[in-house]
């Protein structure tokens, strides 16, 4: 099936091969080249035929099919010979360039004989000295041939690097890459890393670099102490590499990279992502480097004990990393014996195995900020969906030897231990709940046959309503009502009337919060906050009702039911806002804590006085909330419940963030975090203070330390089975990420919970990840890769066009893309999609982000196009200008400057870049007016003094009147100078020492 239409012309085959040229390489672009090739064949011209060859083996070279790219060279050779007028200096050059292409391709294919490969060799020598080239390219692939027989290396080396570069030698990037790894080979590190410097660091590039080097100098990096470096090229480089069948080995080497750097697990995850490389790779040498590094990471894994765990290999069946070790030992082994067996050297099957027998370099390095340990991957997990379970075990590990003394070994003594700490609302009865869980579960379970114990269903009863209350604690309402039903069904069956009266009562409480829950999800508003309110006063009203229907209830019972109307008076003040509803919370506060009091029932003391400091903290009396607070830490500490302590403390650190004082927030919520490490995981909300502490961390100028925080309250909600919230706060550490210009951390963040199978699969809430891919975009974006970012903005802007519930959202997205594609000079798609973006504008208006879009669209038009994009930048402007005036009329005021004085500004630069001076210097004097002089303080100045200083270089330089311009320019300067703005006079003060010289 044809995957493009055939051309009818040679007009028409010249734009498919430009189109098909733009298409990444694989199977898609590979399938179109060799049609257009059949196409071009109808032509009588040789010419097209020329073209679409070229455009075929490249194809074939970068899509790693070595056996095709000769065969399509054969024919292109044949045509220079037959038709060499046919061939203009262009295409004479691309020709002579690709003897090394085939060279490269013969390399890898073992059933190639040695023979054959110098022959082609001499080939090219010949070819070459007959057009008069130089021999240096020959040098190079000779040597290259040396490398990989193991034979005459250093005189092969020295042949081709002593002689002078020529047209068609390799480019800059390769050929640095080439004698760093004669220097690792020779064992001199150092060198290696000093040869490789301008291509690491971004100075020289093509195709394949910087991503090949990247791959090769990971180790070298380790061993000379620079891991810092090596982590941050791992993170840019796998990236550039990942997919991609031409570049298999330097997957290979990331994978070998993470086994020897203690991030087993993460390699495993970056196998799963390259899996399609078992399948795609054609090229014999690169299956042999990309197989030999995954065999390092599998055999490490097995070594650490992990030889069962899942992992994605070959198509077609299901593997264990034993299995799979197995199978690539079998395979790796088998090419790199048909390559030394056609060499007649061992030189592949030796650096294979010191590949293989090279021992860990690092105990462990922090490459991702999502940290895995093989451990969270139990048998079952695929290793992208291991989060959840990976922050399970860390948390569990800190708490198991409590939990595990906390239980007791007797069935009788486990059910009545369960029951009393329970009554207490200690954080050890969850252990032993799910202890006594698991014994009911097993088939041989038999009931105790004591009274004290009561009967099976009571327990089944205890059970499901221990389920309850977790599922209330994650958010699902709508089951933590249905279970505390049946739960007080059974209680009622097995005789135990106040259970049955407290799991009503939960279940009551629970259904107003699912209400609530599920209104979340509209559109909101007065109208259904008062809704909500209504339902959890009814819920208040049903629970009152209940207390004084029954009769003879333990303490500790109309303890909770006193807490729990409380608590249902609490939540209708939060939903509500309204100060009027602060009274009856206080009120029933009061009740709860004499009641508690008198009975000895500490726990209920606390949770009362917790419930008057958050009531006074709605109330906006936050002084009053801090009293009540310390008031609880003295009797904490004196009565407890200890366990109270890290939620009292994360309370008095959000109050401190609220009074403006970080540090003594930072102070509290770290001690919280401190003691709540001594109790269960599920104890404390610990990824609450984590968040709250990153909040703290930013007051105080310590970003790095909040990210951390950001990524451990994610993996605490990843624990708790809050996926969503994990989410967020993934979102929230990538945007942190981003704003700290640590891009790489940001996209490999991102690029891990992109593929988690609940993402993959559509589970997770399409908004949410719609908010990811934005973030990844912009950091792509940021990271210099247009291609990349430009994909990513036009897709998210086609599916945001459906969202008819939020047009705000899709205006957002949609000026974005068109930003990006007017900067990668699409300008026909930047307006269709600007056209988007103001049609949703005018359904939810974004004044500010729409007029930013239409200037720099102008601006880019006028930077690219010169006087040909005038026309159209003004038009842009004249948009915005529409935007503007709309926006006054709103009443609109934006965050910054006035839209009037960007647009000012936009049509002083337009003009500027396309040579209209006069018209710039009127529109930057306009702009000048509207900014108005500046002021002491902050904001203002720097606006101003760009202003200034690009009116400066226009009068001065480009319509050559220095004097009024030094004019302006030192009168700035003193003006800023006097105000304290001494940054902003630099610039200032530069352009204006820069006209006096020239003048």
């Amino acid at each position: 099936m044809p995957t493009a239409p055939h051309p009818q012309s040679t007009d028409e085959l010249f734009q498919a091969l430009r189109e098909n040229h733009r298409l990444p390489y694989g199977r898609t672009r590979t399938v179109t080249a060799e049609e257009l090739v059949d196409a071009a064949e109808r032509f009588a011209e040789p010419v097209p035929l020329i073209h679409a060859l070229l455009e075929l083996q490249e194809a074939y070279t970068y899509g790693s099919d070595p056996r095709k790219s000769p065969v399509v060279f054969a024919r292109l050779l044949t045509l220079f010979d037959e038709q060499p007028d046919a061939f203009d200096e262009r295409l004479r050059g691309q020709l002579f360039w690709r003897f090394k292409w085939v060279a490269n391709a013969l390399r890898a294919l073992p059933e190639i004989p040695l023979a054959s490969l110098r022959q082609w060799l001499t080939e090219m020598r010949d070819r070459y000295e007959k057009e008069g080239l130089g021999l240096q390219p020959y040098y190079g692939q000779a040597y290259q041939l040396a490398v990989h027989v193991g034979e005459d290396t250093t005189l092969a080396y020295e042949l081709w690097a002593g002689r002078r570069r020529t047209p068609h030698s390799d480019c800059e990037a390769c050929e640095i890459c080439e004698r760093a790894l004669y220097r690792v080979a020779a064992g001199d590190d150092g060198r290696a890393l000093e040869a490789w410097a301008p291509v690491l660091a971004g100075k020289e590039s093509c195709q394949e670099e910087p991503a090949r080097s990247v791959s090769h100098a990971l180790l070298p990096l380790l061993r000379t102490g620079h891991a810092d470096r090596a982590r941050e090229l791992h993170l840019a480089g796998y990236r550039a590499c990942r997919r991609n069948p031409s570049m298999a080995g330097e997957v290979g080497r990331h994978l070998e990279f993470c086994a020897l750097t203690g991030n087993e697990a993460r390699g495993l995850e970056l196998l799963a992502e390259n899996r399609n490389l078992f399948d795609e790779v054609d090229s014999p040498l690169d299956q042999l480097d990309f197989l030999t590094g995954v065999e390092v990471l599998l055999r490490r894994v097995e070594s650490l004990g992990h030889g069962g765990l899942p992992v994605a290999g070959y198509a077609g069946r299901a593997w264990t990393v034993a299995g799979l070790c197995a199978e690539v030992r079998g395979r790796g082994d088998g090419l790199a014996a048909r390559f030394d067996t056609r060499n007649g050297t061992s030189a592949q099957s030796g650096r294979r195995k010191a590949r293989l027998d090279r021992a860990p370099l690092l105990d462990a390095l922090e490459l991702a900020l999502r940290t895995r340990g093989l451990d969270e991957l139990a048998p079952g997990d695929a290793p992208g969906a291991a989060g959840a379970r990976g922050a399970a075990v860390a948390a569990v590990a800190v708490s198991a030897s409590r939990a595990a003394s906390a239980v007791p070994e007797g069935l009788p003594e486990l059910i009545r231990r369960a029951r009393e700490l329970d009554e207490q609302g200690h954080p050890d009865a969850r252990a032993c709940w799910a202890r006594l869980r698991s014994l009911v579960a097993a088939r041989d379970y038999a009931h105790p046959e004591d009274p004290a114990v009561g009967p099976y269903g009571r327990l089944c009863a205890d059970l499901l309503s221990d389920e309850a209350y977790r599922a209330a604690e994650r958010g699902d309402y709508a089951s933590a009502v249905d279970l505390h039903e049946e739960a007080a069904g059974l209680y009622e069956d097995a005789g135990a009337p106040d259970d049955v009266v407290l799991a009503r009562a939960c279940a009551l409480l629970a259904a107003a919060e699912a209400a609530e829950a599920a209104g979340e999800d509209g559109e909101g508003g007065e109208g259904e906050a008062e809704v909500k309110a209504a339902g959890l006063a009814d819920a208040h009203a049903a629970v009152v009702r209940l207390q004084e229907e029954a009769s003879g209830l333990a303490p500790y019972v109309e303890g909770r039911l006193l807490r729990l109307r409380a608590s249902a008076l609490g939540v209708r003040l939060q939903t509500s806002g309204d100060p009027a509803h602060a009274a009856v919370v206080f009120a029933e506060a009061e009740l709860l804590q004499e009641f508690a009091t008198r009975h000895g029932l500490a726990p209920q003391v606390s949770g009362a006085m917790l419930l008057r400091a958050g009531t006074y903290a709605l109330s906006g009396d936050l002084p009053a909330a801090v009293a009540e607070i310390d008031a609880l830490r003295g009797r904490l500490a004196s009565d407890g419940p200890a366990w109270h302590l890290p939620r009292a403390l994360g309370l008095r650190g959000r109050l401190q963030l609220g009074l403006r004082d970080a540090a003594a927030a930072h102070a509290d919520l770290a001690e919280g975090l401190r003691l709540a490490a001594a109790w269960p995981a599920d104890a404390v909300d610990t990824s609450r203070l984590h968040a709250d502490l990153a909040q703290a961390c930013l007051h105080l100028g310590r970003p790095d330390e909040a990210l951390t925080h950001l990524t451990r309250s994610a993996e605490a909600d990843l624990r708790d089975g809050k996926r969503m919230d994990a989410f967020c706060a993934y979102s929230n550490a990538a945007q942190l990420c981003l704003d700290l210009g640590r891009i790489e951390d940001c996209i490999a963040l991102l690029d891990s919970l992109l593929s988690e199978p609940d993402v993959a699969g559509g589970e997770l809430d399409d908004r949410l990840v719609a908010q990811l891919r934005l973030l990844r975009a912009r950091a792509l974006h940021a990271g210099d890769d247009l291609k990349a970012a430009t994909a990513e903005f036009v897709a998210l802007a086609a599916e945001s066009a459906g969202w008819d519930d939020d047009p705000g959202s899709h205006a957002m997205i949609a000026a974005e893309t068109a930003m990006i594609l007017g900067e990668a000079g699409e300008f026909d798609r930047a307006g269709e999609v600007a056209e988007r973006a103001l049609a949703a504008h005018a359904l939810s208006p974004r004044y500010e982000l729409i007029s930013n879009c239409l200037r720099e669209l102008a601006r880019l038009r006028a930077q690219q196009q010169g006087p040909d994009g005038l026309a159209a930048a003004l038009a842009h402007l004249d948009e915005a200008g529409r935007v503007a005036d709309a926006a006054r009329a709103a009443g609109f005021q934006p965050a910054g400057r006035s839209l009037e004085t960007a647009l000012a500004y936009e049509h002083g630069r337009v003009h500027a870049y396309v040579g209209a001076y006069e018209d710039a210097l009127a529109a930057l004097e306009k702009a000048l007016a509207l900014l108005g002089e500046p002021g002491a303080e902050e904001g203002g100045a720097g606006e101003w003094a760009e202003c200034v200083r690009l009116a400066g270089a226009v009068e001065g330089i480009y319509l050559e009147r220095p004097a009024p311009a030094l004019v302006r320019l030192d009168a700035a300067v003193a003006r800023l100078t006097a105000l304290g703005h001494l940054e902003e006079c630099e610039p200032l003060a530069s352009l204006a020492a820069q006209l006096r010289d020239e003048g």
